[in-house]
């Protein structure tokens, strides 16, 4: 199935507790962004209150009505403790495995917004189109491989792993060295893109002896992430390359990691939303989903789609593969 409106760079689902937006290339997703409504994420501009200030620097730490913590720069020098502030919220606050790096924010006279993922896209001057559905099965797709950390190429796989401090990848497979380093490289330009990954990623390909294979592998990748903006090391002898881009928002492959739950308690609202028929909605979900469930997203379920939602805890179910059908409303 192509493109639909080849007016629109970017398509976008408004679902709920989660906000979709991807670009397609044909059928294939090129690029995607998620967002849970609710968090701070950048570009919004908000009201805090400075809850502490560094000694002799603009930095510190400012409060939101909601409690999160903001790290804040560019300080005024007449700032000070308990003093309301407007910031502009520059990297959303980013929820790791034993611990929570703060959102990040600068003062700002800019109007209070809090932009929608559609309105975030169309102010950096993408066209946007709002669907009800993304055409094909492309999103189970993506979030299937997010969720495997694994993708899959003729001769080998990327390994996909994200730790606090970087991205992990590392290129598997029963090719000659060169040979699959090469058969890696478009994959990765890839999923950097499909998984909207942002921060250090330290790619760990097959050790290179001869500089010429390495300068290959590093043109390579110049093609790849062309237009990406990025910056990158040269593949040093053991095969490693670092790569860093611009982080403002938890990655897929991030969000498949530290919150499987809530991310595949998302897609299960999604397909039931969108589900055809009549009767009530039948939620069947694994016993690890239970601390997922939020009354108030079966509530707007329920609004939407117009019938009662009953959840079944079924023990057999993977944790990944939850399902939403209707049933008899008796």
């Amino acid at each position: 199935m192509r493109l639909p409106d080849a007016g629109a760079d970017w398509l976008v689902e408004e679902g709920i507790a989660e906000h979709r937006a991807v670009r397609l290339e044909g059928d294939r997703i090129a690029e995607a962004r998620v967002d849970w409504p609710g968090r701070l994420a950048a570009g919004c501009v908000i009201e805090a209150t400075l809850a502490s200030r560094t000694a002799g620097s603009a930095r510190g730490t400012a409060l939101a009505a909601t409690g999160e913590e903001i790290l804040v720069d560019r300080l005024p020098k007449g700032s000070s403790e308990g003093a309301p502030l407007r910031l502009a919220v520059t990297r959303a606050g980013l929820h790791g495995p034993g611990r929570f790096k703060r959102a990040q924010g600068r003062p700002s006279d800019a109007p209070l917004a809090r932009p929608t993922l559609a309105e975030r896209l169309r102010a950096q001057g993408a066209a946007v189109r709002v669907v009800r559905r993304f055409p094909g099965a492309s999103w189970d797709e993506l979030i299937d491989e997010a969720l495997a950390g694994e993708i899959a190429f003729a001769g080998g796989a990327l390994l996909l792993a994200p730790t606090p401090a970087m991205t992990t990848v590392d290129v598997d497979g029963s090719l000659p060295p060169r040979a699959l380093a090469l058969a890696a490289v478009p994959e990765l330009g890839r999923a950097l893109r499909r998984f909207d990954l942002g921060g250090s990623v330290a790619v760990d390909f097959p050790t290179l002896e001869q500089k010429a294979d390495r300068r290959a592998v590093d043109e390579a990748l110049g093609a790849a992430l062309a237009g990406w903006p990025h910056e990158r090391t040269a593949m040093n002898g053991f095969g490693l390359v670092q790569i860093v881009a611009r982080l403002e928002r938890l990655s897929l492959l991030h969000l498949a990691a530290w919150q499987r739950s809530a991310l595949v308690w998302r897609r299960l609202l999604r397909r039931a939303e969108v589900l055809e028929g009549a009767g009530a909605i039948g939620l069947a979900i694994h016993p690890s989903l239970e601390r997922a469930i939020d009354p108030a997203h079966l509530a707007a379920l329920e609004r939407s789609a117009g019938a009662r939602v009953r959840v079944r805890i079924v023990a057999t179910l993977a944790p990944e593969a939850p399902h939403a059908q209707r049933v008899a409303d008796d």
